[in-house]
């Protein structure tokens, strides 16, 4: 890792700087990861954004699909970094990447892997290949494979890889992936878990056919999309003017005509006594609902009018956690502890006209957690069957069995198990 930066240019400058915030912020700091963003030139990736920006521990967004919505982009740093450490990539090494974006990842993985190494990158768009070959080409890391095609059949032709990473979101993991690992390599991809819980895991090989996690942590990503196993998503409109928006992935079945104007139904209250201080993160509260709710966890987005005007309860932030029923609507926000106490206290707040039975039960989860299993390790277990025919929309059955902190999810072709470290298998 460079430690001395006096008199270097203005880019050097600016990457020390951002991995030096990335340490003291207690972010993943392996240092050869470090070392690979201070070497790797940012800028080059993201050609007419602004140094400062180029450089900022943020996303930046490179392309729009026609509605506006963000398809590719560089990734925030901080993400980079802690994908990064979990590849665990080493000289020598073969990679596979999925989701070529801008290519930043690819030079990054190409510093890792060394001149030995090998690494290839996949991506569906015939411009955003051309542009990643081309900025990875002028940053010096030339050998990188950059490949046009869907990201879900990986890259055959190259296999087996030490290492194979997605860069992009993923509901199902597709078969095609975890058969194009080498033995003894690893799986890194966020996986998104009942609506919209995305978590970083890191698969390695178990017994009986079962891939395992060895890590995962909470992210979010850009989903697969143009090929096998796109993950498409859209969103509700709850007020008519677009203030209040519901996601919606595709294996929640959301009634969109009975929840219009839920916002003006009765509204409940519900405090859960449940608390949160300083800078702890609700993550594993919003697992623990996104597998124990019936319809998983959606984003609840309001804007900040919405907000101030008490049309949401958000007096922290406008991005809430919600499930639904077919005709109401809960979600779960912090507020000050009504004794004036330290930190914060998980807040249910339903809209509905059955008296707020489900802001009850997602109360009543929150309570539970809380009680049973907050602190406890989550353990994450992949199973694969054959692929389901074209057109087949049969997926093995939900178990879903909160009182043994066990849950355990069907999708074409697989299974993902949810466990906390305290159940039994």
């Amino acid at each position: 890792m460079t430690a001395d930066v006096d008199g270097a240019d203005e880019p050097a400058r600016l990457r020390h700087a951002l991995v030096r915030s990335l340490i003291d912020a207690g972010w993943p700091s392996d240092p050869r990861v470090m070392a690979a963003l201070e070497t790797v030139p940012r800028h080059v990736f993201v050609p007419g954004v602004p140094l400062q920006q180029a450089y900022a521990n943020d996303v930046v967004h490179t392309k729009l699909a026609e509605d506006g919505r963000p398809i590719s982009a560089a990734s925030q740093p901080r993400i980079v970094a802690m994908m990064l450490q979990q590849a665990d990539v080493r000289a020598g090494h073969r990679v596979l990447e999925i989701g070529a974006g801008t290519g930043y990842n690819a030079g990054l993985l190409a510093e890792l892997a060394g001149p030995d190494g090998q690494v290839t990158t996949v991506d569906v768009d015939a411009d955003l290949v051309e542009a990643a070959a081309a900025n990875l080409a002028a940053a010096g890391y030339g050998s990188v494979r950059v490949v046009c095609g869907d990201g879900a059949l990986g890259d055959p032709s190259g296999a087996p890889f030490d290492v194979v990473i997605a860069t992009v979101g993923a509901w199902r993991v597709p078969q095609a992936w975890l058969d194009q690992v080498a033995a003894g390599g690893r799986l890194v991809v966020p996986q998104r878990i009942r609506g919209r819980m995305t978590r970083s895991v890191v698969y390695e090989r178990g017994t009986a056919g079962r891939w395992v996690s060895v890590d995962h942590q909470l992210c979010g990503f850009m989903p697969l999309r143009g090929g096998a196993a796109d993950d498409p998503y859209s969103s509700i409109d709850l007020t008519g003017d677009g203030q209040v928006r519901l996601g919606v992935y595709q294996e929640q079945h959301i009634d969109a005509a009975a929840l219009a104007g839920v916002l003006d139904r009765p509204r409940v209250q519900i405090r859960t006594g449940v608390r949160f201080g300083g800078s702890e993160s609700l993550e594993w509260l919003w697992l623990w609902l996104a597998c124990a709710l019936p319809g998983g966890l959606s984003e609840l987005h309001a804007d900040r009018a919405t907000r101030d005007t008490g049309v949401v309860v958000a007096p922290y932030g406008v991005w809430l956690m919600a499930t639904t029923g077919r005709a109401a609507l809960a979600y779960a926000t912090v507020l000050d502890p009504v004794d004036g106490g330290t930190g914060v206290e998980v807040v249910v707040v339903g809209h509905s006209t059955d008296g707020g039975g489900l802001a009850e039960r997602m109360a009543a989860c929150v309570v539970d957690w809380d009680r049973r299993y907050r602190g406890h390790d989550v353990h994450l277990t992949l199973e694969l069957g054959t692929e389901p025919a074209s057109g087949s929309a049969a997926v093995p059955d939900d178990v879903c069995d909160a009182a043994h902190g066990r849950f355990v999810f069907g999708m074409p072709g697989s299974r993902l198990t949810v466990r906390w470290a305290d159940a039994a298998l």
